[in-house]
């Protein structure tokens, strides 16, 4: 039947349209077709729990079970008294062959049983009734429940025509494979909607952390514009005024910083350009100033407030840094101490801030939880945006447990040497000299407690 006929026909016939191609894919295609049952899954929620050795046995299971289901219909046809041999061995084979061709073990049964009625006498011997049930029970659960409704309809069918319409004999077959056939289709619907809720849980995990990837992207995007914008800002209004710093500039000179300007104007341009498609509609550029390592007193003031004991140390020349490189330093000092107040309530927290001349060393250590208070959960997108700052300004970042049972963040960002980097003062008020002149290390211990 064509495509065009299929569509103009009535929904009945349709309906049985389908209903025989089903049965053909079920069932008459592809009938020997080498399909090896395959073991149990060694990592299961309960076989992982047995011992090695042991677990190597119980992924066959299935495997003796269909063996010894096959061993008692052997059994069962030795009890007939004629033909004790074929009426065993006969059935007992499509029940073995459920291991590696089952559509031909169906098919096969059902021979099976024309034969043992032929010698028997009677359609529906011991021997045979066990086999078709075994046979539909594993072929069912191998492959889905419309498979399963098709080869009861099937038995029902052949049982009431071979014994000339008297469905007497095979309605005790019917009813038993019936019961069978629905536990089995039951608990293989079931599976499958655990498996598709695993399969949507995964991926809905990897949209999510792949949306707050991006999102961080986007947040470091807009605090690289702040930064970037600044100097690009300073840049072309420098080079407007430098002319007029010098009496009767050359042409040339002048020239150039006309092109300077030029240039940080159209970049600057552009850089608002890209900005706008990365920032959301409803965002509002921040009024106050980006932070920097010269705002971490107040940060770690407000996180003594809420409890959390901090203890900053600074070790090397303190220096003033570019300031895409404090930045990112402060978030994720920030980062880090709301990880500790979440997941370590009460513990205690360490910044370290080391001044090396390659770059900034930076290290956050807490311990274990302490009190009463339970940890908070979370996604861990906290240390994928850390990690995204830290990229961006090729770094190194590590993240892991401390033997003690706290978390340690360690990361060095690199910073290129300059010339003669502009003294900080210190939190006494004191001009650093050694960030100044860069040949003296100093060591700033500050400690304070929770509120």
């Amino acid at each position: 039947m064509t495509e065009t006929q299929t569509k103009t026909s009535s929904p009945e016939f349709r309906a049985a349209a389908g209903a025989i191609d089903g049965l053909r894919e079920d069932l008459l295609r592809r009938v020997f077709d080498y399909r090896p049952l395959p073991p149990l899954n060694p990592d299961g929620r309960l076989i992982r729990r047995l011992p090695e050795g042991m677990r190597r046995l119980v992924v066959w299971t299935p495997h003796a079970l269909v063996l010894f289901a096959a061993f008692v219909v052997l059994l069962a046809g030795f009890a007939e008294w004629d033909y004790r041999f074929l009426m065993g061995v006969v059935p007992a084979i499509p029940v073995a062959m459920t291991l590696i061709r089952p559509v031909a073990a169906f098919w096969g049964s059902m021979l099976a049983t024309v034969f043992c009625g032929v010698l028997g006498g009677d359609l529906w011997n011991p021997s045979s009734f066990m086999a078709q049930v075994v046979v539909m029970v594993v072929v069912a659960a191998r492959t889905r429940p419309r498979t399963a409704a098709w080869m009861w309809l099937l038995t029902l069918l052949f049982g009431v025509l071979v014994e000339a319409g008297d469905p007497s004999i095979t309605a005790p077959l019917a009813t038993l494979s019936a019961f069978a056939l629905l536990v089995v289709a039951v608990v293989q619907i079931r599976r499958d909607a655990e498996r598709e809720v695993t399969v949507q849980r995964t991926v809905t995990a990897v949209e999510r952390d792949r949306r707050t990837l991006l999102e961080e992207r986007t947040t470091i995007a807009r605090e690289l514009h702040d930064v970037v914008a600044h100097h690009m800002s300073v840049v072309a209004i420098q080079a407007e005024a430098a002319p007029y710093r010098v009496e009767n500039p050359p042409p040339e000179l002048e020239q150039a910083f006309v092109t300077i300007r030029e240039n940080a104007v159209a970049a600057l341009t552009e850089l608002r350009r890209v900005l706008g498609v990365v920032r959301a509609e409803d965002y509002e550029a921040p009024d106050a100033p980006q932070p920097t390592l010269a705002a971490l007193d107040g940060l770690l003031d407000n996180v003594r407030e809420t409890g959390l004991e901090t203890e900053k140390v600074i070790t090397g020349a303190v220096r003033e840094l570019p300031q895409g490189v404090e930045l990112s330093a402060y978030r994720i000092v920030q980062e880090a101490l709301s990880n500790s107040l979440r997941h370590a309530p009460g513990a205690s927290a360490r910044v370290e801030l080391g001044y090396v001349l390659g770059g900034l060393g930076l290290r956050v250590v807490n311990g274990p939880p302490r009190g009463l208070v339970k940890p908070s959960p979370g996604a861990g997108h906290g240390i994928t945006g850390m990690r995204e700052r830290v990229a961006m300004l090729n770094g190194e970042m590590t993240a892991g447990a401390t033997e003690d049972g706290g978390y340690e963040i360690a990361v060095f960002l690199p910073v290129p040497l300059s010339d003669g980097p502009e003294p900080r003062e210190t939190a006494s008020g004191t001009a650093d000299t050694a960030g100044a002149t860069g040949d003296a290390d100093t060591v700033v211990v500050e400690r304070g407690g929770g509120a």
